[in-house]
This record gives structure tokens, sequence and C-alpha cells, in this order.
């Protein structure tokens, strides 16, 4: 029988307070806790108080942490209480100041798993001894190349995996039990952590190639040995391996790239949502993706499937799409295009002006796009004289600056509902507040992915899909897209985040229909599939 002081030290057995006398006999806990026992209520309460009395953001953060390594069941139930104030403080934008402080404020590493480009030989032993014996259903994984909007932050990075795994638990009931984060340390490029003595992770730049490569391949296969039914996400990889990795994976086992293909969900959902109220076809949108890098192809490739699926072949949906980088439009001829930007350059032929399409007034003026969606990180790049010019050529523009975390947004959306005199149909990547304008109230969607991945992964696992497809994330951005209220007056795009949890069930129902539709999964009930592996955070 486990000792009692034990399960005080494990985050997924403790109770604290809360064990009660017949517990505390049992496991030898007589003395070890002061003599009051509460119910969860009792310590929830508590607990947000002393939550609520911290300073700033980050120290609230820090003080959640804490609370997560001791009391698993506890953290989720309180998280499940405060979901929208909790969300931005466990993942984005806090988590970014988490990351870059990570070496420094290290205590535990969060039951998480990690993987050095220099010792492959350990990448069973290290995934068995975070595992612990517990059956793994979900790894986040992440190389730090690209995190959110900060870049390269190495092993400091796993942050983003934890937090993401909570997102998952707080909206879909995955058990924390049967996740695992993992950090690929393959060096870092960022020259402050390579000067910095209490960094924790390799102090070496970036290993890239066939080195990097097997690495991928080694955890990959050894963590569908150890845990057959596991789903793979991968999370904030640099654009030059981020597509690679996908590709290769993607029909054989279940994985899914968020940055990649959850951005991509949550954009064509919020163009869904968009369309819905202004009652326009998709077929006649024109799209601009300001930053061109995995997020924005992969918003490209979403929405250039989705205008194939509307009857469009596959080379007229291409037409309606323009990528802009800091090279400015991509053509054919540009330099360094990536595999992913391929498919959607233009041609210099197509243009009278083709050499001046270097900065993005110049090149509104010259497409007119009906929706722009920034992910470039170029704060306050989409100018009032942009926004004008664009409103000015389509009645309801569909306007998106998702970059994050906040001082990287493209526009703040009080402006863009200004500019455009209300007309705008906007989301962004932050939270926003409501906007207030001639009498009109508009709600401002969020386009956070965690509006859908934990909907597509836990769906996915809960049917035991053999992989996750194009048709699953495309019923995922649909299910979500359809849930909008399109006769309220400034009505937003996308549901919001308070009610994460009801849809995150939408959307997970969704595409375990779908895989089981598709003949990918054994089971015959996706309701019931759904229902069944929901875990709540109780005693």
């Amino acid at each position: 029988m486990i000792n009692g002081l034990d399960m005080l030290r494990d985050p997924f057995l403790n109770k604290g307070t809360a064990f009660t006398k017949e517990e505390r006999e049992k496991y030898n806990l007589v003395g070890t806790l002061p003599i009051n026992i509460q119910t969860i209520e009792e310590q929830a309460k508590e607990t947000y108080d002393h939550y609520q009395a911290k300073p700033n953001n980050f120290e609230k953060r820090q003080f959640l942490m804490e609370l997560f390594n001791t009391n698993r069941t506890l953290f989720y139930y309180l998280m499940d209480q405060h979901l929208v104030e909790f969300m931005p403080v466990v993942y984005d934008p806090v988590i970014a100041d988490s990351i870059e402080n990570y070496s420094h404020v290290f205590v535990q590493p969060q039951d998480a798993a990690f993987i050095s480009i220099d010792a492959q030989d350990d990448i069973e032993a290290t995934l068995k001894n975070a595992a612990n014996g517990r059956d793994i259903k979900l790894i986040v994984v992440t190389d730090a190349e690209a995190i959110l909007g900060i870049g390269d932050w190495g092993t400091q990075g796993v942050d983003i995996s934890i937090g993401k795994l909570m997102v998952y638990t707080a909206a879909s009931g995955i058990d924390p039990k049967n996740v695992l984060a993992v950090s690929l340390d393959a060096g870092t490029n960022n020259e402050e952590l390579l000067n910095d003595p209490l960094y924790l992770g390799n102090h070496h730049e970036r290993v890239y190639g066939d080195e990097y490569f097997a690495m991928v391949d080694k955890f990959v296969a050894t963590s569908r040995k150890l845990f057959p039914e596991v789903l793979i996400h991968f999370e904030d990889f640099g654009r030059t391996n981020a597509d690679v990795i996908l590709e290769k994976y993607q029909d054989e086992i279940p994985v899914f790239n968020d940055d990649i293909q959850g951005t991509g969900i949550i954009c064509l959902a919020a163009v869904l949502g968009a369309l819905n109220i202004s009652k326009e076809k998709l077929t006649d949108q024109v799209f601009l993706t300001f930053g061109a890098g995995t997020a924005g192809c992969g918003i490209a490739n979403m929405m250039c499937d989705e205008l194939v699926r509307n009857g469009l072949s596959r080379e007229e949906a291409k037409k309606h799409f323009y990528l802009v980088d800091k090279q400015g439009l991509l053509f054919e001829d540009t330099e360094g295009l990536t595999q992913a930007q391929k498919p959607f350059v233009r041609k210099r032929s197509e243009f009278e002006n083709a050499d001046e399409l270097t900065d993005l007034e110049t090149i509104v003026k010259t497409i007119h796009p009906t929706v722009m969606i920034g992910t470039s990180k170029q704060p306050g790049a989409f100018t009032e004289t942009i926004v004008k010019e664009m409103a000015a050529h389509t009645e309801r523009p569909i306007i998106f600056p998702i970059s994050n975390p906040t001082k990287l947004l493209e526009a703040k959306a009080e402006d863009i509902i200004k500019w455009t005199d209300g007309k705008a149909l906007v989301a962004t990547g932050i939270p926003s507040a409501p906007v207030e304008y001639n009498g009109v109230t508009y709600t401002i969607g969020q386009a956070n992915n965690a509006l859908v991945y934990p909907g597509v992964g836990f769906g996915s696992i809960a049917a035991k899909a053999k992989i996750v497809n194009e048709k699953m994330l495309a019923a995922a951005a649909h299910a979500l897209g359809g849930i909008v209220d399109a006769s309220e007056p400034g009505a937003a795009v996308l549901p919001p985040v308070a009610k994460l949890t009801e849809f995150t069930q939408t959307v997970a129902e969704t595409v375990a229909q779908s895989a089981i539709d598709q003949g990918l999964s054994p089971v015959s009930d996706a309701h019931k599939a759904v229902t069944d592996m929901k875990w709540e955070p109780k005693y």
C-alpha cells in the first residue's frame, strides 16, 4: 500500500486537508495534517483568496503552478470555476513571461520529459521515467524554436507544452494522468540563453538536418511503442521543420500541429462565423495573409481546402490567396521560399506593378482583399490607411490581427471598428474587450487555438482514430463556426471563451463522428466515447 506521505507529495493523489478521517487512518496520515477536514469547495475558496492577493499576473501564474505541482484535482477544480480569468494567466499571454524566466524561477519539472539531441540513446528511459507508469494518451511536444511571438527559447519552451496540456484538461476533460509534456532540446540560437550560466538547456547552437530528424524519428517511434494509442501534438516548431515533420507522420499515426492546423481551423471557423453575419459566399472572398510562416501557410491551406469543398478546383482555389511576408508579396522567383509557401505564390506577369508590391499598403491597394489575416508579429502593421483602403472595396471587411502576445498585435479591435465605421468583422489573437461604437456593442471574437485544439485532440483520442485528417479538421471548424448567433447586432465571429467547455464537447463529438464515418475508428458511438473518457476534478 502506498505510504501516506508519498500521497501528499504526489499531485495526482494529493487531497491536502480534504483527506477524510478514514483516509488519514488508512494511509498513516494521522497527525500529518491540520485536524480540520475541508471540502474541495472550501479549499478552492481559500486558494482563490490567496491567488487574488498576488500583486501581478506573473506572480499569480507562479502561485497557480505551485498548486498544479501539489494538487492537480484542486488546480483543475479552481480553473473550472474561473476559466476566463485563468486562461490568459496559465497560458497566453502571461506564459511568455514564464518562458523567458524559466531557468531563473525553476522549481519543478512538472512531470515533463526532457530529451536532448546529445543523448538520443536515453529517449526511451526519459519517456518511461517521466510517465512513471501512467497511461499516456496525449503528448504535447515542442522544440521551442518558434514560441508564440517571442522566438527561440530552447528548453525553457517546455512551459508551452505544460500550458497547452492545462488547457486541454480544463477545456475537454482529458485526465491529467494521461498527458505528458515533452521538450526536444536541439540547442538554441538565442544568444541571451547561451550566455546565461543559469540556462538549463544545451549550451550550444541549434542542430539541424539529419541529426535533428533522427531525434524526432526516435522520439515518435519510442512514444508509439510505449504508448500505442497516443496522439502527438507538435507545438511551436520552426518554419523549416514544422511542415516536414507533420507531412512525414500525418498519414501514418495520429499527429496534430497546432500552429499549422489549429490556427488554420480557428481562422476558418472565424471566417465562416463572419460570413454567417455578412451573408456573403466563401467563394467570393479574396484572402491576404500577412505573415507567411507556419501559421500563415496553415491558414491558407485550410481556407483553400474549404474552397475546394465548396466546388472550386484546386487551381481555382489557389487564385484566391495572396501571401505576404517580409519580402512583400510572394512570387515564384522570390528567394528563400519554404515548401509550405510555394503552392500559393503568384506570377509577376499578373501585375503591372509587380516590383512595387513590397509593402502591405501597396499590396492592399492592388489586390483589394476581403479577408486580411495577420500572423506577422509586426505591431501596428494594419494601419488606419490600410484598413480604410480595404474597407473602401468591400462592404464587410474581415480583419483578423491574430499575432500574440498583445505587444505584437497588428491592430487593436477598437481601432479597426472605428476606422471602418463599424463594418469590419474582427477577431484578435488575444482577449479584446467589447467595443462601443455608435450605440452598438461589438463583441470581439478571440481567434485563440484553445477554442479548437482541445476538441480536436480529445475527439480523436476518444475515437481511437488511426490518423487526424483534413476532413476531421474541417468538421471541427464547421462545428465551431456554427455556434455563433449571427442575428445579434455586433455579434462576435467566434463563440466566447466563457463557453469553452461546452463547445469543446461539441467539437470533440463532431471530430470523433468524422473519424467513425471515415472508417478510421473502431468505436461506434461518438457521444458515448467522448462522455466515457471525460475526467472531472473531484476527490
